[in-house]
């Protein structure tokens, strides 16, 4: 592809992204399946051009309007500041590769002239810019932000708008991390043992995976650092009886899966069937045999009152903000509000609600978000306890004794509070909140070891 078609295609994908409602990396997914005559290395350029103005969304408007005025920029505006303000490009530059020939971009328009030709020698940040703009995250959302991070807003801000790492888990029904380290090696990829997961391995660069052996013959896993300690912590053994009730694709499933030997029954379920069903495809290449895929169609399912009391984990792993995660979807900061908050809350504690009638006495609710916001971390487990005096919380810290720290010989809880509130400044991780309940038994004390 020729520059330009490439700084079209990139367009198109932002236009994709921010037209649909789709998270930024499905969107991509989607918008290459489609166009499969597009290289790998093409690919990789469209997709850094597209992230680079999704990272600096917030900046980039920022320059636009003050420049032309424009409140509502397009995606052309949008690309024509980057290429100037991000990549130095000139004007007369700029007007090159928007010149209109096949697949590429149409010709300038004299605003679009002027934008270019007033951006140059600019920088992308300026003194004038207020907290939110320099810092890319919603406007509605600094009181929360800062009340949750203080003197440390800055610094998590900027790593939340960095691009994250690649992260592996290592299938330990088929490999250890060391014998994954070494199949790794022969592909011509490095890695490197995560510092807080036991079965985590971080990769550098961006290998095609998918093409690796160790990744088609199921060996590893793509997975968050983050994600892998929320399965670990819902401390799922052999034998026993499991719900993933908010599964997905099934990351979390197949990560307690392997922690179960594949020994015991573990249900997957989720309100989208068909995400529930793309997982037979990761389940079969990881060799897990254990789980069962249940289609819910609300989260008041009668298929939940059947099953009462009959699980010794449940892990909700509930639909969020998802702040947490602007590292990989930088989009999703733009396309949420405040009012879908207040929804948010809601739904969570109904997903709990009925969640929590599934757990036996003595068994463990545990509740995790890829939020940074109390609203829907802290508070929502106060509410459950308060509402359910059945359950009382037990302390990440002693889970985290009795499995991570028992699997990896001496990695540390990070947190002395009740709950794990991981960050990406603080530890290189998506940002995860988990909390672990415990059901009473009949005597009204919890067991000693659940």
């Amino acid at each position: 592809m020729t520059p330009g078609a490439r700084l079209q295609a990139a367009i198109e994908l932002l236009t994709e992204i921010h037209g649909g409602s789709a998270p930024a990396d499905r969107a991509i997914a989607a918008y290459f399946r489609g166009r499969r005559y597009i290289g790998g290395k093409d690919r990789r350029d469209i997709v850094d051009r597209a992230y680079a103005v999704l990272r600096h969304r917030a900046r980039l408007d920022w320059w636009i309007a003050r420049t032309d005025g424009s409140s509502s920029p397009s995606e052309r505006q949008r690309m024509i500041a980057a290429l100037v303000l991000l990549d130095g490009w000139s004007a007369d530059r700029v007007a090159g590769a928007f010149e209109g020939g096949q697949y590429r971009p149409r010709p300038l328009e004299r605003r679009e002239q002027e934008l270019a030709r007033k951006l140059l020698g600019r920088k992308i940040e300026d003194r004038e810019q207020p907290s939110w703009v320099r810092l890319e995250y919603p406007q509605w959302l600094e009181h929360q932000l800062r009340n949750v991070f203080a003197q440390n807003l800055e610094p998590e801000m900027l790593a939340l708008g960095a691009e994250a790492p690649l992260d592996l888990r290592v299938n330990t029904l088929k490999s250890c991390r060391e014998d994954a380290v070494m199949a790794l090696a022969e592909s011509r990829v490095e890695a490197v043992p995560t510092p807080l997961s036991p079965i985590g391995l971080r990769v550098h660069g961006r290998p095609p995976l998918a093409t690796l052996p160790s990744f088609r013959d199921g060996l590893v896993e793509v997975q968050d650092e983050g994600s892998q300690l929320v399965a670990l912590l819902a401390d799922a053994r052999p034998g026993m009886r499991v719900v993933d009730f908010c599964a997905g694709a099934g990351g979390k499933t197949l990560a307690m899966a392997a922690a179960m030997h594949n020994k015991g029954h573990i249900v997957a379920c989720d309100v989208l069937r068909g995400r529930v069903d793309r997982a037979a495809v990761r389940l079969k290449r990881a060799g897990v045999h254990n789980v069962e895929r249940r289609g819910l169609t609300s989260e008041r399912d009668p298929w939940v009152k059947r099953h009462a009391q009959s699980f010794d984990r449940v892990l909700v792993d509930a639909p969020c903000s998802g702040v947490g995660t602007w590292r990989r979807n930088p989009d999703a900061k733009w396309r949420f509000g405040a009012d879908d908050l207040t929804q948010l809350i809601e739904l969570q504690r109904n997903i709990l609600d009925s969640a929590a009638r599934l757990v036996k006495p003595g068994g463990r609710l545990v509740y995790a978000t890829c939020s940074l916001l109390p609203a829907e971390n802290a508070a929502q487990v106060e509410w459950l306890v308060a509402s359910h005096p059945d359950f009382a919380i037990r302390p990440v810290k002693t889970v985290w004794e009795e499995t991570i720290h028992v699997v990896s010989g001496g990695s540390t809880c990070p947190t002395t509070e009740p709950f794990l509130q991981l960050t990406p400044a603080a530890h290189r991780t998506d940002g995860f909140f988990v909390a672990v309940l415990e059901r009473h038994t009949a005597n009204g004390k919890p067991t000693a070891d659940g």
